[in-house]
């Protein structure tokens, strides 16, 4: 039986990479180590609670003395990290605090990794997870693709640019067996309202403002969170050692488009008067290094993997509103920061 770590797995993509690898590894011990931050939660969770190959730890990944101890008792064979600080509008207040876990948190567990195997890498794996605002802003025109150069323009994005390169280094210099994947926007169920689609779907649930930064034309490809935990399922078990894969949701939406769909969408499900929810939208001062547009050239792992995504975005998004529709409780919870309650009635 092989143990495997994923990190961050109480977030929004974590907990649905932790669910995909528990339910089609029987035969794996899945470790979720999460620090249990504002973004952790561990109500994403309740249906592996029992299951018998699923152990939760609380933990924090820069927490050099714990992850050592924590490598050496169960000798991971491989490690998933996603562990991350993660919002841009954070990072630009309290940039130390990115540095912090996506720097210095990924070296703590690259050393720990190294200096359990010690170069006896057969059968061992790091991936680690990464975004592609590493590569900087778009043109009208272009994709970003595995040789893109990199050229961050926020702390956040720098800290995740920063800690790709440290996850090379540790390959190049020790040998170290790794993958990194940079993916677009994510989307989906379970996501922290503070992201523009479950914000502005809890928003418009009660007829709050809808803050659009700028004239709302920014750009993003858009990638269904479900399809991402199985690109990620795919590269640890597929992947080339040493590579690096492009995972995107194959479309480009501007901002103000998506919200605008999102309104319409919403109204139709709420039983409202269409265009009511496109009345909430407000246009706010734009946030500093904001980029103009992301787009992924996801083709190598079409390609060489066979990974496409399993629903288009209209699709995605749909099914992404009744989720949040179905679980008021959920959201409830959330914005109230009552699911931190959950933890302490779980695991104290």
């Amino acid at each position: 039986m092989k143990n495997i770590l994923i990190t961050g797995g109480a977030g929004f993509i974590g907990s649905h990479v932790v669910r995909q690898f528990v339910n089609n590894y029987p035969d794996f011990k899945i470790f979720n180590l999460d620090a249990l931050t504002y973004a952790g939660n561990l109500e994403n969770l309740k249906d592996l609670e029992d299951q018998p190959n699923y152990t939760f730890v609380k933990g924090d990944i820069t927490d050099e003395i714990f992850i050592n101890k924590l490598f050496e008792t169960y000798k991971f064979d491989g490690v998933v990290h996603l562990a991350a600080e993660s919002h841009v509008d954070r990072s630009i207040t309290d940039p130390l605090a990115f540095a912090k876990t996506n720097i210095l948190g990924t070296m703590v567990l690259l050393n720990a990794f190294k200096n359990l195997w010690n170069n006896n890498w057969e059968g061992k794996r790091f991936y680690h997870v990464s975004t592609d605002e590493v590569y900087g802003a778009l043109g009208e025109t272009g994709l970003f693709t595995e040789t893109t150069s990199y050229d961050p323009n926020s702390p956040y994005s720098a800290s995740k640019a920063s800690s790709d390169h440290f996850v090379r280094a540790y390959g190049e210099t020790y040998g170290m067996p790794y993958i990194i994947s940079n993916c677009s926007n994510n989307y989906g169920p379970n996501h922290f309202p503070e992201k523009l689609i479950p914000l502005f779907i809890n928003n418009i649930i009660n007829n709050k403002s809808l803050p659009v930064y700028g004239d709302g034309n920014y750009t993003r490809d858009w990638l269904y969170v479900i399809d991402h935990a199985r690109a990620i399922d795919l590269v640890f078990h597929k992947g080339g050692n040493h590579e690096t894969y492009n995972i995107g949701g194959f479309n480009e939406w501007k901002n103000i488009d998506l919200v605008k769909l999102l309104c319409k969408l919403m109204d139709q499900k709420l039983g409202r008067v269409e265009g009511t929810s496109e009345k909430l939208i407000t246009f706010v001062k734009d946030r500093p290094g904001h980029d103009l547009r992301y787009a992924i050239d996801a083709s190598k792992i079409n390609k060489e993997l066979g990974w496409a995504p399993s629903v288009t975005f209209e699709e995605g998004l749909d099914k992404t509103i009744d989720w949040y529709l179905d679980n008021e409780e959920w959201l409830k919870h959330v914005t109230s920061g009552s699911y931190q309650d959950y933890y302490k009635e779980q695991y104290q």
